[in-house]
């Protein structure tokens, strides 16, 4: 199975300046952790989790089909 995440640095000043979020947009789950790498093994381990959940609870698992990322400057 494959996910798209989204990175963000954190700079509202809840978290050290090194800490980033780790979205997954289809999953509607976030994430966060030291360091890009960081924010990726707790997005890992979040999905990880999730599917292990619904799983246990035969619940359909949501596969990801096409994803796009854009930034707006306003």
């Amino acid at each position: 199975m494959r996910f798209s995440v989204l990175y963000e640095k954190i700079n509202d000043g809840s978290l050290p300046s090194s800490f980033y979020y780790a979205h997954i947009p289809s999953l509607n789950l976030t994430t966060h952790g030291e360091g890009l790498e960081g924010a990726k093994n707790s997005a890992i381990d979040l999905i990880n989790l999730w599917i292990e959940e619904k799983q246990l609870n035969n619940e359909p698992i949501h596969i990801e089909s096409e994803s796009f990322f854009s930034s707006i400057e306003i």
